[in-house]
């Protein structure tokens, strides 16, 4: 209830500074203070200052989504329509209003790119789901009889290597299921094997351009080329192993009575795997051989798995006849149960299924940040971090921010100020903002999600009395980079 006060006070007082500021500030003198021929410089007006006010509040919504069960989208979607609204209204009473419309054409485009890329990623990875493919893998890792420290490094490395080319948040969700089968009654492995499988899945994702959307965007931006991140392959190696290491031996020596889990997959599912790869090697080749965006490859790729429904569709009937005579000469019955409610593969069920949430919410970040940047914040902010600090501590400074707030934003809007950076700085704070979310159990969508999965074991307290030992793993990977990659600098 105090919560829910206090924002009802915040949603009062920003609506009080609101009408303020239109009842006494939203004069065309006002915005005479120009920033360049074609843009106005916003950051002293009082328009500027409720655009402001109006993003923080919606990101402090964002940040209690678990306590208030509001999805993440909705307040961000509304802060970008009121901050866009303003900076029309402003650029429309000065005559500009082609300037501002052009300004958020660029945004909806950069935001766009992101969009079809991420949801060809999302519909393969739940096309992969659907064919039971992680089940499979979680049930070979159960059957096995493995002790929990073997399990403790399984699932961290097999997060790390998975992550580059799946999102985290799978990948750990995946890994967590098979924590919890394992260690059931352990509440101290599930508690170390969760914090691992989150460090290992930021660090996984920082080294590849499909592993992260942070690591998308820059390499959509064409700051840092395809074949620069895997660079960053030994930093996030040594940002993962360090704090697994110290973490394992306080793991019990403990082997469980392995559980025997019979799980089939779907007919196709290893060929969507390959097609997938094929779609990622398609968007790089997009991208690097015909200086077109990766998204043109991951369309083509949505193609391929189109094709691909189509002839499991056409070929069902058959295949599962197939399947369900070799059942029955195996008298298997949970074989013939399982292919009783087999239904035919859709590949619209599967892009229906994608995270529209998280994607809604990429787009009020987008327009967010860069409505924030178009009035000038970002200059002011860039100017504040890349000038007057070194450029190493600024990198260093983003990995911080991001253990509280989401990478995305932090990003784009490094990428909106754009500072004039070596490879070596850009390959840096991409690895700072991807681990720098490990942190803090809230830095990151694995975190959160592992908090609802393993809820009451892993808690934010957990996390928090390991993350100093998280923190070495975060130095360590930031010297190794600079050490091994110095001559990117």
């Amino acid at each position: 209830m105090k919560l829910q006060r206090l924002f009802k006070g915040s949603g009062m007082a920003l609506w009080s500074l609101f009408c303020v500021a239109i009842l006494s500030g939203f004069s065309p003198a006002a915005w005479a203070m120009t920033e360049g021929a074609d843009r106005l410089n916003l950051t002293a007006a009082s328009v500027g200052y409720v655009a402001v006010c109006v993003f923080v509040l919606a990101y402090v919504l964002v940040m209690a989504e678990e306590t208030l069960h509001l999805r993440k989208s909705k307040p961000v979607l509304v802060a970008a329509g009121i901050i866009w609204g303003m900076i029309g209204f402003v650029y429309m009473q000065n005559g500009m209003s082609e300037v501002s419309e052009a300004a958020f054409k660029q945004n909806l485009l950069e935001y766009a790119e992101l969009l079809l890329f991420l949801l060809v990623a999302m519909t393969y990875i739940n096309a992969m789901e659907e064919r039971n493919l992680f089940d499979a893998i979680r049930g070979w890792l159960v059957g096995r009889g493995f002790s929990l420290r073997t399990v403790f490094w399984l699932t961290g490395f097999m997060a790390f290597f998975i992550s580059p080319v799946a999102d985290n948040l799978t990948t750990a969700l995946l890994m967590c299921a098979v924590v919890m089968k394992v260690g059931a009654g352990q509440r101290k492995f599930i508690t170390l094997a969760s914090i691992n499988i989150v460090v290992a899945a930021n660090a996984g994702g920082a080294f590849s351009p499909f592993g992260d959307i942070t690591t998308l965007m820059v390499w959509q931006k064409g700051l840092v080329h395809f074949g620069d991140f895997f660079n960053l392959f030994i930093p996030a190696l040594v940002n993962f192993a360090l704090p697994a290491a110290i973490m394992s031996v306080f793991i019990p020596h403990f082997v469980p009575e392995p559980e025997k889990e019979h799980v089939y997959t779907k007919p196709g599912a290893k060929r969507i795997v390959g097609l997938f790869l094929l779609t990622i090697a398609t968007a790089v080749s997009a991208h690097s051989f015909l200086g077109m965006p990766p998204v043109l490859g991951m369309m083509t790729g949505l193609g391929f798995l189109q094709f691909f429904g189509f002839y499991l569709r056409k070929t069902f009937n058959r295949s599962v006849a197939r399947e369900r005579e070799k059942a029955e000469l195996r008298q298997d019955k949970l074989r013939l149960q399982q292919l009783g409610s087999v239904v035919p593969f859709d590949v619209f069920s599967r892009i229906s299924r994608a995270e529209w949430d998280t994607l809604l919410f990429f787009y009020g970040v987008v327009l967010c940040v860069g409505g924030l940047g178009f009035m000038g914040y970002l200059s002011l902010v860039s100017e504040a971090m890349y000038s007057h600090w070194d450029v190493t501590y600024a990198n260093v400074a983003v990995g911080l921010l991001s253990s509280v707030i989401d990478n995305i934003p932090v990003m784009f809007a490094v990428l909106t100020m754009n500072p004039d950076m070596a490879l070596g700085q850009w390959l840096l704070v991409t690895l700072t903002a991807g681990v720098g979310g490990s942190l803090l159990s809230i830095g990151s969508a694995a975190g959160v999600a592992l908090m609802g999965q393993a809820r009451g074991i892993y808690t934010f307290g957990a996390h928090l009395r390991w993350t100093p030992v998280i923190a070495l793993g975060y130095v360590a990977s930031i010297l190794v980079h600079m050490w091994l990659n110095a001559a990117m600098f």
